[in-house]
């Protein structure tokens, strides 16, 4: 795996009014990485995500993406927003699959995968259905392109939008709970396909409540408690040596997962 660092977050703060959700948050990973956050709804995984993506402008710190600070320029010592052209260049490097699947309704599975290809990457429309038949093909939707998304359900929409995400050839690929939404039996299919994407080498930053999926396919596991990395290291550190309370019996909640009484 390649040593160079892709995504870095320095001291990076996030408040809504005047709660602060992120309180100075710390991370780096690799290129090649698969990279999970864990923790309670309200730690702010989520929110986090949204920074790295510039769905949410962080407050203080900074989000470095191959060096480059996300969504500002610092100019005689002070940040400025970078203008929405140059915000949306840097987010068609970072991809981004949603707990609710963001499908255009009115569009096939392969229009959907289209769309960024011609109206952002700027693919002509022979080009970008080749790209949208290769990509539905690996989430396994060959025979469905032609299908709108009330076609389809919940576990090949959500393939749908990730086949729609890789298609864009991300440096980075988010995942924010993908599987939140869908009914048991259609989470291993959707998993399937994350797992397939990691070992292909696709940095992956992924907030997920599957535990085994987290363990099994994760470089590194974040538990984020309050707003703040609790505690982070590789799976085994993360799952078998809690250093908190809190981390202990967030992973109580699992119980008998991972092979404890």
């Amino acid at each position: 795996m390649t040593e160079q660092v892709l995504l870095r977050a320095i001291d990076v703060h996030k408040s809504f009014g005047g709660v602060e959700v992120l309180k100075g948050i710390d991370l780096e990973m690799r290129q090649g990485q698969v990279v999970s956050l864990i923790g309670a709804s309200g730690s702010g995984k989520t929110t986090f995500l949204r920074c790295v993506n510039m769905l949410e402008e962080h407050d203080a710190g900074d989000i470095l993406l191959d060096g480059e600070p996300i969504g500002y320029r610092v100019e005689n010592g002070q940040r400025k927003r970078l203008s929405e052209a140059k915000v949306s260049a840097q987010r068609a490097r970072i991809g981004m699959v949603f707990q609710q699947f963001n499908l255009f309704p009115h569009l096939t599975a392969e229009e959907n995968v289209m769309l960024g290809l011609t109206k952002v990457l700027g693919k002509s429309k022979a080009e970008a259905r080749e790209i949208a038949g290769h990509w539905l093909g690996k989430v396994g939707l060959s025979q469905r392109r032609g299908h709108y998304p009330y076609q389809l359900s919940g576990g090949q929409q959500q393939r749908v939008a990730m086949a729609r995400a890789v298609a864009m050839e991300p440096r980075l690929l988010l995942f924010d709970e993908v599987t939140s939404a869908l009914d048991p039996e259609l989470v291993a299919e959707v998993l399937g396909v994350m797992k397939a994407l990691a070992e292909s080498g696709m940095t992956m930053l992924v907030v997920s409540h599957e535990m085994l999926f987290v363990r099994e396919v994760s470089h590194h596991v974040v538990f984020m408690d309050g707003g703040r990395v609790a505690q982070a290291g590789s799976p085994a550190e993360v799952f078998d040596n809690p250093q908190s309370d809190r981390l202990r019996n967030f992973l109580g909640r699992f119980h008998g997962l991972f092979g404890r009484g």
